[in-house]
């Protein structure tokens, strides 16, 4: 199943802008549950949020190409502290959405009681592969979440994740639903992909959404997943994988192949795309 898939069941939900969704879910500070669901189960799910989604609509698109690009220290420190499951934590990204070519900067502070805290800075996207241009940034974000020590290290890109996303807006809650398909990773010349495997993902101020309920009654819980760590010990089988251990085997095994040529972005139409 491919996401275009998803699209009739997308195009009832009444829409929302970016804007709209920005004002009323930021959510920089949040807690995120997040799903694995049988990408062939999103369109029954998306008819059952009829009542209370929106989808976020841009230029009459709802489906939107996302890229990130990784960064840890020589010694891998943010992946060892998600391994071993330290209280706080941290990931250093560039994402970059691919149909307008627009990029973020981006430093995820995991704390107390599964919150989550971003720091973001507009970026050049031809800068997507390095931190340099906002290094100050990066350093400035980990010093304010007490973590000077990372702030101290080198960051080098290791892991490039690709996939589509739709976003919904849940008004009642004042909550987001983001639902990623086409999953694929890049590490070291080689690729993963996961085809018929979605990333639902719930983020909300704290309590539970509508749509955890749904997946709950459906028998489906929160999964240990990382974008990162998930995909970069699928793809480095020397490193630990305990938090990932069932997902690995479940989801993952097999799928690892040579790695395709990374997309030209530079020619991208300069349209708005998906910020959140």
């Amino acid at each position: 199943m491919t996401t275009t898939s998803i699209g009739p069941s997308l195009a009832r939900l009444t829409p929302v802008g970016l804007d709209e969704l920005v004002d009323r879910a930021a959510l920089q500070t949040r807690v995120d549950r997040k799903y694995l669901v049988p990408a062939e189960a999103l369109p029954h799910l998306l008819e059952r949020l009829v009542p209370y989604a929106r989808a976020l609509d841009i230029d009459g698109e709802r489906t939107f190409r996302y890229q990130s690009v990784y960064f840890d220290t020589p010694q891998l420190t943010s992946y060892h502290s998600t391994a071993y499951r330290r209280r706080r934590r941290f990931k250093v990204r560039t994402r970059t959405y691919l149909d307008s070519a627009q990029c973020w900067l981006e430093v995820k502070i995991n704390g107390a009681r599964g919150s989550v805290t971003k720091h973001r800075l507009p970026y050049d996207p031809r800068d997507r592969d390095t931190v340099d241009p906002g290094r100050d940034f990066v350093n400035e974000a980990l010093a304010r979440e007490s973590m000077s020590a990372a702030a101290q290290s080198s960051l080098d890109p290791v892991l490039v994740t690709e996939y589509q996303r739709a976003t919904l807006l849940l008004p009642d809650t004042a909550s987001r639903v983001t639902l990623d398909t086409r999953l694929a990773w890049r590490h070291d010349g080689h690729a993963l992909r996961l085809p018929g495997l979605a990333v639902v993902e719930t983020k909300s101020a704290s309590a539970a959404t509508p749509v955890d309920r749904l997946l709950w009654r459906a028998g489906l819980r929160p999964a240990r997943i990382s974008k990162y760590a998930t995909g970069l010990a699928a793809l480095r089988p020397d490193l630990p994988d305990a938090p990932w251990r069932r997902t690995l085997r479940r989801h993952f095994h097999g799928t690892v192949s040579p790695t395709d040529p990374a997309p030209d972005i530079s020619h991208r139409p300069e349209q708005e795309a998906s910020c959140v």
